[in-house]
C-alpha cells in the first residue's frame, strides 16, 4: 500500500511540474517547441490507471487541457511560418547534406552570377592622364610648409557648452533615472508597453535617442523586455526597483531594428 502512494506522489508531482512548464511557455511567449508533446503524453498514460480520487482527475485533466493549448500554440507557429515563407535552417541543413557533389554543383552553377569587369587602357583614358599630369603643380609648391591660422584662446561657460553640444545638460545617471520614471508612468495600471509605443517620437531623430537609452534601461535592469514570438511583437516591462533584478542575468542579446522604414510605419500605424 504504501508503494501505491508512494507513486501516486510521485506522478501527482510529475504532472504539477508538466503544468508549470506549459503555463511558463504560455505566459512568457517562449518557443512552443520546447515541450516535448509525446513525453509529457507517456508521463500521463504512465498514471491514468492510479487516479481515483476527484482531484487526482482534476489534476490529470488540467494536464492534458495545458497540453492542447501547447500543440494549439505549435499549430499557429507553423501556420505563421508557412505564411511568411519562412524556412528552418535545420531543414535547409538537412536538405543539403542528403545532396551529392554532383547535385550541389549544379545548383551553383544555375544560382551562380559572376561580375566581371574588363579595365584596359584607351586613347580617352590616356588623354586624361596626360591631362592630370600637365594640370598638377610642382613638388616644391605642393609640398611648402603650411601654417594653420593662429586663434586666440578664451573663456567660456557650461552654458555655451551645452548649446553646442560639448558638454550634456544632465549626468547621464540622472537622464536614465528620469526616462526609467516616465516608462513607469506610461505602465501604470497596465504593467507593460509595446516597445515601439514608448520609443516612437515625433521625429526620427528624437526615436533613435529613446531607443538608445532604452537599450540602457534593459542592460542596466531598469526594465525588461518580454518577446511574444508568435505575433512578432516586443513589450517592454520597468521593474519596481532596480534592486528587484539584482541576481538575474540577461540570457539573451535581443536586436530591435530602428529603421526609418520601421519609424514610418509606426508613425502611420502599422505596426499592429
Amino acid at each position: 500500500m504504501s508503494s501505491k502512494r508512494h507513486r501516486k506522489k510521485l506522478g501527482g508531482e510529475r504532472l504539477q511540474r508538466v503544468i508549470d512548464l506549459c503555463e511558463s511557455v504560455e505566459e512568457r511567449g517562449l518557443d512552443p517547441f520546447t515541450v516535448d508533446v509525446e513525453d509529457i503524453l507517456a508521463v500521463v498514460r504512465e498514471y491514468f490507471q492510479e487516479w481515483e480520487l476527484p482531484e487526482e482527475l482534476c489534476l490529470d485533466a488540467e494536464a492534458i487541457h495545458r497540453l492542447a493549448s501547447i500543440i494549439k500554440l505549435q499549430s499557429d507557429w507553423v501556420k505563421h511560418q508557412s505564411t511568411s515563407l519562412y524556412t528552418d535552417p535545420f531543414l535547409l541543413e538537412e536538405k543539403l547534406e542528403r545532396l551529392g557533389k554532383e547535385e550541389l554543383a549544379n545548383l551553383f552553377l544555375e544560382i551562380w552570377h559572376p561580375i566581371v569587369e574588363l579595365e584596359q587602357l584607351s586613347p580617352h583614358s590616356l588623354a586624361e592622364a596626360i591631362k592630370y599630369w600637365k594640370n598638377l603643380l610642382p613638388i616644391d609648391e605642393r609640398w611648402s610648409e603650411t601654417f594653420s591660422p593662429e586663434t586666440e584662446t578664451g573663456a567660456t561657460t557650461r552654458e555655451e557648452l551645452i548649446k553646442q553640444r560639448i558638454l550634456a545638460e544632465k549626468a547621464f545617471p540622472e537622464t536614465l533615472e528620469m526616462f526609467w520614471k516616465e516608462l513607469k508612468l506610461k505602465v501604470s495600471g497596465v504593467g507593460k508597453i509595446r516597445y515601439w509605443d514608448f520609443v516612437g517620437a515625433d521625429t526620427y531623430q528624437e526615436t533613435i535617442k529613446r531607443a538608445y537609452l532604452t537599450s540602457f534601461l534593459v542592460t542596466y535592469r531598469y526594465a525588461t523586455l518580454e518577446v511574444h514570438r508568435l505575433d512578432e511583437e516586443i513589450y517592454i516591462k520597468p521593474f519596481e526597483k532596480i534592486a528587484s533584478a539584482i541576481g538575474k542575468k540577461q540570457l539573451v542579446s535581443i536586436p530591435v531594428s530602428v529603421s526609418v522604414e520601421e519609424w514610418m510605419r509606426w508613425k502611420r500605424g502599422e505596426q499592429d
